[in-house]
Formats: C-alpha cells, sequence, structure tokens
C-alpha cells in the first residue's frame, strides 16, 4: 500500500481519483483549482474533483496551483509516498516533484512524444491522427518528457473531442492503479521517450477562434475542427450580417458538391458546401437560443437562396 497525493480538477480526472479511493492504497489528500465561475447566473462552483474528495472525506487542497509556500507546506505535511496527476491545469515545480518518495506520475492523453501539452484529443483528432494512447509518465520538470511507465492504445472514430476523452478517462482510470500497483511493489519499470521520434509535437489549448468554421476546408477538415472542439471551446459560423451561429457535429459528404458556405436546405436537412464536398449538418443554436435540429432551424430562418454561412463582413 502506498500514500497518495491526488492532483486533478475537471470531470475526467473522476474515474481516476475514484478507482485510487476504491482501491487498497491511500489518498491521504486531493489538489484541485478552485472554484470557478459558471452558469448564466455565474456563480461559483467547485471543481469535478472537489465534489468527489468532499464526498469521500478527503483532506482537500484547493489551490491554482503549487507556487504559494501555504500550498507546498499542507503538501508536504501529507507525507504522501506518491502523487498522481491527471489534468490538474498547473505546473509543478521541482520541489514540489520531490516531495513523495516515489515522485509524481501523470496520466496523459497522447501517445508520448506525441501531443505533449494541454489539449492532446483535440489535436489528435483535429489533425486526422486515427489512433492515440493514454499514457502514464513520471513527472519531470520539462512538459510532458518524462520515462513512460505504460501506453493504451485507443483508436479514433467519429467520436468528440469530449467523447474520446470520456472514453479514455475511463480507460485510463484502471491503467493509472497498475501502475501505482507496480510501483507499490517495486517492478515498475520506465521507459524514457524519444526526443528524436518525428511523431513529437505540441497540443497548445485551443481558442474560441480555433472553432470559427468559413467551409473553405474540405468536408473532413470541416468535420475534424468541428469535433476537436465540441464541447469546448465550441464550433460557432457566421450568418450574414454577422450573426453567430453556433454548430454541433456534422456528417461529411466529399462527393457533395456546392459553393463554400452556400446553405441548401430542404424540410428534414441542411447542407452546407465546403471547398470540397459538403456538410450536413446537425443541431444548431442561433444566437440567444438553445440547441435544435438544424432543418427546423433553417425552416424558421427563411433563409434566402444562395445564403453563404462564415463570410466575415468589414
Amino acid at each position: 500500500m502506498v500514500r497518495i497525493v491526488f492532483a486533478g480538477t475537471p470531470a475526467p480526472a473522476v474515474p481516476t481519483l475514484q478507482a485510487l479511493l476504491d482501491s487498497h492504497h491511500e489518498v491521504v489528500g486531493v489538489v484541485t483549482r478552485p472554484p470557478a465561475r459558471a452558469g448564466r447566473g455565474r456563480s461559483l462552483v467547485p471543481s469535478a474533483v472537489a465534489t468527489v474528495a468532499e464526498e469521500a472525506g478527503v483532506p482537500l487542497i484547493e489551490a491554482s496551483g503549487f507556487t504559494d509556500t501555504k500550498v507546498m507546506d499542507a503538501v508536504e505535511a501529507l507525507n504522501a509516498d506518491l502523487g498522481v496527476v491527471v489534468a490538474y491545469g498547473a505546473l509543478i515545480p521541482p520541489a514540489v516533484l520531490d516531495m513523495p518518495r516515489f515522485g509524481w506520475v501523470n496520466l496523459h492523453f497522447s501517445d508520448l512524444p506525441r501531443w505533449r501539452g494541454a489539449a492532446p484529443v483535440q489535436w489528435a483528432i483535429l489533425s486526422g491522427d486515427e489512433r492515440t494512447a493514454s499514457s502514464v509518465f513520471q513527472l519531470e520538470e520539462g512538459l510532458d518528457t518524462g520515462p513512460v511507465f505504460s501506453r493504451l492504445p485507443v483508436p479514433i472514430g467519429r467520436e468528440t473531442a469530449g467523447e474520446l476523452l470520456e472514453i479514455m478517462s475511463e480507460l485510463g482510470a484502471g491503467q493509472i492503479l497498475e501502475v501505482v500497483d507496480s510501483i507499490a511493489e517495486g517492478t515498475a519499470c520506465a521507459v524514457p521517450q524519444d526526443e528524436e521520434d518525428p511523431a513529437k509535437s505540441r497540443a497548445r489549448q485551443l481558442t474560441h477562434d480555433d472553432g470559427f468554421i468559413d467551409f473553405t476546408k474540405s468536408a473532413q477538415e470541416v468535420d475534424r475542427i468541428i469535433r476537436a472542439v465540441t464541447p469546448n471551446p465550441g464550433a460557432w459560423t457566421l450568418l450574414p450580417g454577422g450573426v453567430r451561429l453556433k454548430l454541433g457535429p456534422v456528417t461529411p459528404d466529399p462527393q457533395g458538391q456546392a459553393g463554400a458556405g452556400v446553405i441548401r436546405a430542404s424540410k428534414k436537412s441542411v447542407e452546407v458546401g465546403c471547398a470540397q464536398g459538403q456538410v450536413s449538418l446537425g443541431r444548431v443554436a442561433p444566437a440567444g437560443k438553445g440547441w435544435m435540429d438544424a432543418a427546423a432551424w433553417a425552416r424558421g430562418a427563411r433563409l434566402e437562396e444562395g445564403t453563404r454561412l462564415g463570410v466575415k463582413e468589414d
């Protein structure tokens, strides 16, 4: 049995925390980021990890990072054997990395060294990767550069980033537990990453602007962009007059023919032309309204023939 300090914040970190809580190991403390404002009322909401930790009665440290001396002292006082990180949201400084006798391990949702950084699942989808992997590695000062204990291959199909991340977070929980068990037993073996690997790449956080769809790419590329930014930061385009329209996942048709951004609406479907091919819209959300079927939106919008989406007006 090892004493574990866990660091994580959003929902994808919860399966690993729950697996550790249910194991024979002891979670002696949890570090998570402070409550954030959410919803229309912009009220403060605790992180998904904080909610689970409080329900389990585990000591909770809410902090934006580890640089504050009070936070560092609180972590050191836990006297943990091992630190486990899943999507905490901030770097852990060397002084804190050295506190547990076995250091810290991280569950990262990519096949390292491909897609090091904050948004590995999103970039794997955006780039058209056919498969990825979750990697459990030893944290060190560099960004996702430490030696890897375990890789778990995961195929990429038609999932959105949110759907794929949920799948990987569930699979990764068992993967982390196996690595923790091997560390406790003294059988763990971490293999250094290949810094000469041509697949080595960075996955920066995607922004609101990354979700803009102007339909000047192929149908397959438009489909990948929308899936990569769903649910966050979200896909959107512009109606004539500069009115925004949120976009849900689409169905690409490489053989379709229409001008880029040109809408063709029928009673049951809405197709939008791309540089090559077209996409069929699924759900959309007009400005100030909730999500609805694209065909229902088009009927109510009374679009003129030849209406184009994605045109930025000066």
